[in-house]
């Protein structure tokens, strides 16, 4: 059971759900790591995603994956999916969601390292899978994006 020390500071969990139908960083919470001397992964799949197209305003849907290696801060899931919820009438191209959503979560949460993939269905036969990634730089989490980056999609 988490103690009200753990909780300060949240304010969705808990509480009764409040969907934004418009896009909402605010939205976002975090809590304090109690390991941040540990390297772990931490990761999200949102297999429910949905944003519009920017063109024609027609729904798209995707598996959002994010995996991130935290520093001092967390984010707090349902923030996450209340964050993720808010993309659903925000019109954007699929490149431009998985980028946004990394940034936003790089200012919420300052992580030693994070990866987003967004696994788009099909759309008049292409599915389209963009990744982002980001390690802290100056650190050994800079190089290890650098690597992922250029070994992504290799088998």
């Amino acid at each position: 059971m988490a103690s009200n020390r753990e909780q300060e500071g949240l304010k969705s969990l808990g509480a009764k759900t409040r969907y934004s139908m418009d896009y909402a960083p605010e939205v976002l919470e975090t809590f304090n790591n109690k390991h941040p001397e540990n390297d772990y992964w931490v990761q999200f799949n949102c297999p429910e995603f949905t944003s519009l197209c920017p063109i024609t305003g027609q729904p798209d849907f995707a598996e959002i994956r994010i995996s991130y290696v935290p520093a001092e801060r967390m984010v707090e899931s349902k923030s996450l999916k209340l964050y993720l919820f808010s993309f659903r009438n925000h019109g954007d191209f699929h490149e431009d969601c998985v980028n946004i959503i990394m940034k936003d979560l790089i200012k919420l949460m300052a992580p030693k390292y994070i990866e987003v993939t967004g696994l788009f269905t099909p759309r008049g036969g292409i599915s389209i899978y963009p990744y982002a990634n980001y390690g802290q730089p100056g650190t050994p989490y800079e190089k290890m994006a650098e690597a992922r980056f250029l070994n992504h999609g290799q088998r």
